[in-house]
């Protein structure tokens, strides 16, 4: 299959992170909006001795041979090489032009992609924790995407034609924990006087050091060693001190996402995604998640205005850094 069919542009959309990368066949035809997944398949990063090995294996599977690449990773391009010491292997976007013989290499940040990838956002793929009723003004406002992942990302989708995204390094925003146990935890995790950000706890590095200063503080030896075995424990309620850490952690992340509600006015919606979310959301739906986003004193009545969904990004990512390439491309590039 070559890269344009009739009138019709195949590319290639790519999520990569520290575990997996996800890569879409996507179709684009000038004056249509919403790009086409012709084929879609995930990698394990582990299995690879770099980016470059991975698309060849999925030009190779689809038999496909595509001019361009938008691609979403976590960090940023800085000199020509994305920064981020959770990925296995350098990605130099210039080095995978020449090696994959590509006309163009696009970079973008992962929830940037995520940001746009909500435009096209299946609703059944979303688990709803706040769902107000609203206007269609209402609707059309801006949105906010955060996930806990390796780290707290955050950002935000403004409305227009084209839609524009801003980047936000959110994650690093000073925690504010609540009189009472929060701050004795607090407490735990860091020296007197000293920042602490949000990711610090909002992260599945954070979940970890979070139990680990319960466990601390209760004097107990700690029974969960990664953030899975703590939510799985969480979940079934067979370890107190995991479920404190998951109520903690919910808690602190309605709080979060309430503040950003009100930051950026997200009349449009709050997208909570990630991949281990998505295995307690039952848990964040009976824990203080929502009294803790909508407790925000004489905020409180927009606060009750914002639908806050749960969302496992699968795709999503791809399908949007697809979206943004078509978007901000110039014209001429997707009409070769």
């Amino acid at each position: 299959m070559n890269s344009s069919p009739g009138n019709q542009e195949v590319f290639l959309a790519a999520d990569v992170g520290g575990t997996h990368a996800r890569i879409g066949l996507i179709a684009f035809q000038p004056g249509q909006g919403v790009p086409a997944t012709l084929a879609y398949r995930v990698y394990k990063c582990a299995d690879f001795s770099s980016f470059d090995a991975i698309v060849r294996a999925f030009c190779d599977a689809f038999s496909v041979e595509p001019q361009r690449l938008a691609l979403a990773c976590a960090g940023f391009l800085h000199e020509g090489e994305v920064v981020n010491n959770n990925l296995r292997w350098p990605i130099v976007p210039a080095d995978l032009e020449k090696t994959l013989a590509l006309s163009e290499v696009k970079v973008l940040n992962d929830f940037e992609a995520l940001a746009y990838g909500t435009a096209y956002l299946d609703p059944a793929s979303a688990v709803t924790l706040h769902d107000p009723r609203r206007n269609k003004q209402a609707e059309e406002g801006p949105v906010v995407v955060v996930g806990p992942g390796t780290g707290l990302g955050v950002a935000v989708r403004l409305p227009g034609s084209p839609p524009q995204v801003l980047a936000t390094e959110a994650g690093h925003i000073q925690l504010a924990a609540r009189v009472g146990r929060e701050q004795t935890v607090l407490g735990e995790l860091v020296a007197p006087d000293t920042h602490i950000p949000y990711d610090s706890v909002l992260s599945g590095p954070g979940l970890l050091r979070l139990y680990q200063a319960v466990c601390r503080l209760d004097g107990v030896p700690c029974e969960c060693h990664e953030p899975a075995a703590i939510t799985a424990a969480a979940c079934d309620g067979t370890n107190a001190q995991a479920v404190e850490t998951l109520q903690l952690f919910c808690g602190w992340l309605g709080s979060f996402a309430g503040d950003l509600a009100m930051l950026y006015g997200a009349t449009g919606g709050i997208y909570v995604a990630g991949g281990f979310l998505s295995r307690m959301t039952g848990f964040m739906a009976k824990s203080s998640f929502v009294s803790r986003f909508l407790d925000k004193g004489v905020m409180r009545p927009f606060q009750q205005t914002v639908p806050v969904h749960v969302v496992d990004h699968a795709q999503l990512g791809v399908i949007g850094a697809a979206s943004w390439l078509m978007n901000h491309a110039p014209q001429q590039a997707v009409q070769e």
